[in-house]
């Protein structure tokens, strides 16, 4: 019998390593053409992606909140549907319901936790006599780990609350999106905090982020859809409040939107971190910071006009004054409802702080095409780990 190091193999090792290189990315290519079959969504967020969670627990939204698409109020702070919404129904999901809403919720294929004006770090104050949710990202990812066991034991109790919770297994096989650490900027800006100050901050909030991302994968959670913040300085809301501050080209408070710009540089420098520490973990980062400044800058090439100014407001260059979109205002003894412009789908701003369905849609079909994702992958392809 031949020793082992006599052994003459039929192929050389370096032609071995070669096939086997051909062969794996062969495999990777075909694999890649499959899309993504998620049966279940999980949204951790702010308003960005608030399907009813602070309309259910903390402040009800009326019309013209919801008149686009609803015809009616729906709990997010828009005329219509967001994008998160409109990723629920690029897999033939049903809209999440708010894991804070009581009436009428279907968790089947998933739940969201995001509320409006909720930050990644414990916030400096909150509603209703401050100005933020009480629901910052910790509190969110709490009531996720409450929501497993229990959704679980209502399923083996059986019954027609059964039919209305996700299967255990969708929870390794859902979606977790995330759009939040607009308002953490916002926090800084809105107690006078300095530029210098708030920058200072952001390793603190994308260190909190990170943990909270590998908090959800050691329970099961793979594949991740993250977004950056937006141009929050193109905001009417920021605009009307500091009116002196410098303007960009566009007409963006210039140094506000550097903020954000910091934000993402250092969130998508954890990213890359957070592929490394989680190596079964398919992680996309995505640019909706270049989506929503393009529109903005470039509102014409989209069908857009005024994108600087709400469609539902009143008062100042910005329509967004001391009344906001909802409420009323007395002018010359006469009172005057807050409603919507003539036709939102015209406009960019909903009312002030948030965008129009018609808006939140073109930046869902920019960057579900994958053209401003890290990986470049669609986002039906989202469960696939291809960093290279």
């Amino acid at each position: 019998m031949e020793s082992l190091s006599t052994t003459k193999l039929p192929f050389s090792l370096p032609y071995c390593l070669v096939l086997f290189c051909i062969t794996t990315t062969l495999l990777n290519q075909v694999q890649a053409t499959k899309v993504c079959r998620f049966p279940a969504i999980f949204n951790f967020g702010d308003s960005n992606s608030d399907t009813g969670g602070f309309d259910a627990s903390l402040f009800e939204l009326t019309l013209p909140y919801g008149q686009t698409y609803f015809h009616r109020p729906a709990g997010r702070g828009s005329d219509g549907r967001l994008i998160i919404d409109f990723i629920a129904q690029s897999f033939g999901l049903p809209y999440l319901s708010a894991y804070l809403d009581s009436l009428e919720a279907n968790f089947t294929h998933g739940a969201n936790f995001a509320a409006v004006a909720s930050t990644i770090l414990p916030p400096p104050s909150v509603m209703p006599v401050g100005r933020f949710s009480p629901f910052y990202l910790d509190m969110q990812y709490s009531q996720f780990t409450r929501f497993i066991p229990r959704t679980q034991f209502i399923s083996q109790q059986g019954g027609v609350f059964a039919s209305l919770v996700p299967k255990e297994e969708y929870f390794g096989q859902a979606l977790y999106t995330f759009d939040i650490g607009q308002n953490d900027l916002n926090a800084g800006v809105f107690t006078n905090k300095t530029v210098e100050q708030i920058n200072a901050s952001i390793p603190e909030i994308i260190s909190a982020f990170s943990t909270n991302v590998k908090n959800i994968y050691n329970l099961g959670g793979r594949s991740y859809w993250i977004h950056n913040t937006g141009p929050f300085g193109c905001l009417p809301d920021t605009l009307t409040k500091f009116s002196s501050i410098e303007k960009d080209a566009s007409g963006c408070a210039k140094s506000y939107n550097e903020l954000a710009q910091n934000f993402n540089h250092k969130l998508k420098e954890a990213v890359v971190q957070l592929r490394k520490d989680l190596p079964l973990a398919a992680i996309t980062y995505v640019d909706v910071y270049s989506v929503k400044y393009s529109l903005i800058s470039d509102a014409q090439k989209y069908g857009f006009e005024k994108p600087l100014v709400a469609c539902c407001g009143y008062g100042g260059e910005y329509k967004h004054g001391d009344v906001r979109c909802g409420n009323t205002v007395t002018v010359n003894g006469t009172e005057i409802f807050v409603g919507s412009c003539e036709n939102p789908s015209t406009r960019i701003s909903w009312d002030g702080v948030h965008y129009t369905e018609a808006a939140n849609k073109v930046v869902f079909e920019q960057i579900s095409s994958g053209a401003f994702s890290d990986p470049p992958l669609p986002l039906n392809k989202a469960c696939y780990r291809n960093h290279q």
